[in-house]
């Protein structure tokens, strides 16, 4: 009996010693209090979390290095937020894979099949050129729960001028966290089998730390080509709330959007 005592101890003293060794920090994800180990993946969703914004669908699906609310009704996602670190900006010439349906959508994601023949490019919303710094978050942006009917014209021009400022400030201020949907209406037009809503507006915000403040500025941009400025579309984060019923950064007080970012 003492033997198996003595044994006992010894392996709860070793044991003891292993935890001892292991660096464990405290993060809050979700409001509850959680340890992780010292350069634990979960280190990178610690940023996502505490800017979270709110859903209006209760679906809210976690990827690696992005979030995103799903929205069944209108087959897309009605927000994706993710943080965009300056080590990311990367270059890599990945190949770019097949759109495939995202399975952690309960609800099942709209097969990429409705945007053939449509006249609308699949839009990614986490663009794969903020991903390419891992080969597996670049794949991660090709799920049909990270797309939106955009027209090419849109997509390839003052959308994709808004994104490379977007990775501009990234280098800019070394860390930014950016939230990205369509302006989701009943009235919108409908594409494929599924009826995927076509938005006649996107959102862009992008929140950054400036010593111990936020500097944020928001676009509203039409689902159409435009010469324009990409600062001719900035918005107060107000509008955008008021239109998506979406409460951007529950956790930060008085935010004001501002071309002076």
């Amino acid at each position: 009996m003492k033997s198996c005592l003595a044994l006992f101890l010894m392996s709860f003293a070793l044991l003891s010693c292993k935890k001892e060794n292991v660096e464990i920090k405290e993060g809050v994800i979700e409001n509850a209090v959680v340890p992780f180990v010292e350069n634990s993946t979960v280190t990178d969703s610690l940023y996502t979390a505490a800017y979270l914004p709110t859903s209006t669908t209760k679906q809210i699906i976690k990827h690696q290095y992005y979030t995103l609310s799903y929205n069944e009704k209108f087959e897309q996602a009605e927000w994706v937020a993710y943080e965009l670190k300056k080590e990311y900006l990367k270059n890599h010439d990945y190949k770019r894979p097949y759109f495939i349906e995202d399975p952690k959508v309960t609800t099942g994601s709209a097969d990429w099949r409705n945007y053939k023949k449509s006249g609308y490019d699949k839009g990614h919303l986490c663009p794969a050129g903020d991903m390419e710094f891992s080969k597996d978050a670049y794949n991660d942006t090709f799920y049909t729960s990270n797309i939106s009917p955009q027209k090419k014209e849109f997509n390839a021009g003052i959308w994709n001028r808004l994104e490379q400022k977007t990775r501009y400030w990234a280098g800019k201020y070394n860390d930014i966290y950016v939230v990205t949907g369509g302006i989701l209406k009943d009235s919108d037009k409908k594409i494929g089998t599924e009826k995927v809503s076509v938005p006649k507006y996107f959102y862009k915000i992008v929140l950054a730390k400036s010593g111990k403040e936020h500097k944020v500025i928001a676009f509203l941009v039409p689902n159409e080509e435009s010469d324009k400025s990409i600062y001719d579309f900035v918005v107060p984060i107000e509008t955008l709330e008021k239109m998506t019923g979406i409460d951007f950064f529950p956790n930060l007080r008085n935010l004001k959007s501002s071309k002076s970012f």
